[in-house]
């Protein structure tokens, strides 16, 4: 797990501690885009993207240039308040985003997955929309992604939309952390165009490290009010998992892509959203309007009111015990459906299977599936992929 792993040059400030860095961080995979050419069959011109249904447009107004993307975060780093515990399980007044989010536990060696190439097919339907499908946190781990879905039947060997008519949504978290996240990004665009021209789709919701990727480049070191001091993206994206490598390809066209995600939506009646908070309700009382005010917000380019919204979005654990379900339906009463659907917090956390940093294998969390709590109104999708955990790709309904 590369959580908190700034790769730039040497810095001390008081939220970006030195940690371990696992080599698979610096070797790229056999589905990762090189930077200056193509090294497999999961990369595309650029014209591709041009043949989705919903053609990418510049974000107004220009991206506010930085000093440089690792420029040293200095005197602006967020120090923990005094009297705050550093890690989720209590949030207090004013919680922000710039301590490690989650205990490390380190993922070793990249995870192989054998797949069988003539594993799963998707189902397909003679009439109406395919069958329904969601990820969770992929979060760099493109060799992971490839792999659970061509198990699932949605890429062929090659790595090409097979699926035809079926539904695919992304939960977000598609960076930061593993080795490849601009990797993941090209795919999943490259999938909605294909998958739209197939008859189905490939969608994706906006999770909270793309807004801190979406903060880290637009703003760099510049100071904003974080609620409990003052702080800066650049520093948060380095402590929360930020790579070099993906900083160094990330293009505009990804920027664009990343500013235009929506932020929930219902499909055959499940809520999809990134993090299992009740934020969302401070943005609107229905989907159109929370994803327009999440647009908006970051098309004014205001580095305080962006780093508001990724403090929110960054929020967990709303769901989970106590008053679980409750927060659960004031979700459901407000935009609809009948179960609520995230990613955002992995399971070993909900459940409280989190091992520790030093355990061997046999101590590490082991997932199966999606976690099903709150009175079974919430399905969680994060399988913890960066911490030896697994990506998960399930089609839905589940059947409990």
């Amino acid at each position: 797990m590369t959580q908190g792993a700034g790769q730039g040059p040497e810095m001390r400030t008081p939220t970006v501690r030195d940690f371990r860095v696992p080599a698979y961080v610096h070797e790229a995979g056999p589905y990762a885009q090189s930077q200056t050419q193509s090294t497999g069959p999961y990369e595309r011109s650029p014209d591709v993207y041009d043949q989705a249904a919903d053609p990418y447009e510049p974000v107004p107004g220009p991206y506010v240039p930085e000093a440089g993307p690792y420029a040293q975060a200095g005197p602006y780093a967020q120090q923990t308040p005094p009297g705050e515990a550093p890690g989720p399980a209590g949030e207090p007044e004013g919680y922000t985003p710039t301590q490690r989010d989650l205990p490390v536990i380190n993922r070793g060696d990249t995870l192989q997955v054998a797949v069988d190439p003539e594993a799963g097919q998707a189902p397909q339907s003679d009439e109406g929309p395919g069958p329904l499908y969601v990820v969770g946190d992929v979060h760099g781990y493109l060799d992971e992604l490839v792999a659970a879905l061509r198990e699932k039947g949605l890429i062929d060997i090659d790595g090409s939309w097979a699926a035809g008519t079926s539904r695919l949504w992304f939960l977000g978290d598609f960076t930061d952390r593993g080795p490849d996240g601009i990797g993941v990004i090209d795919l999943v665009m490259r999938l909605s165009a294909e998958a739209a021209a197939a008859g189905g789709y490939c969608k994706a919701l906006m999770g909270n490290h793309e807004l801190l990727l979406l903060g880290a480049k637009r703003f760099g070191d510049t100071p904003v009010n974080s609620g409990a001091g003052t702080a800066t993206f650049q520093a948060a994206w380095l402590l929360n998992g930020g790579q070099k490598t993906d900083m160094e390809r990330l293009q505009d066209h990804h920027l664009q892509w990343m500013a235009r995600l929506d932020a929930m939506e219902v499909a055959d009646g499940h809520l999809l959203v990134h993090s299992d908070t009740t934020a969302y309700l401070d943005y609107g009382d229905s989907i159109e309007a929370v994803n327009d005010t999440v647009r908006e917000t970051l098309t004014r380019n205001d580095a305080d009111e962006c780093w508001d919204l990724f403090r929110k979005f960054t929020k967990r654990f709303a769901f989970r015990d106590d008053g679980g379900a409750q927060a659960v339906h004031e979700l459901l009463d407000v935009y609809g459906g009948s179960r609520i659907v995230h990613g955002h917090s992995p399971i070993p956390y909900l459940v409280g299977d989190v091992g520790s940093e030093d355990s061997d294998d046999s101590a590490r969390p082991v997932v199966e599936g999606p976690h099903v709590y709150a009175d079974g109104l919430a399905i969680a999708m994060d399988g913890g992929v960066t911490m030896a955990g697994k990506l998960l790709v399930q089609q839905l309904p589940l059947d409990s």
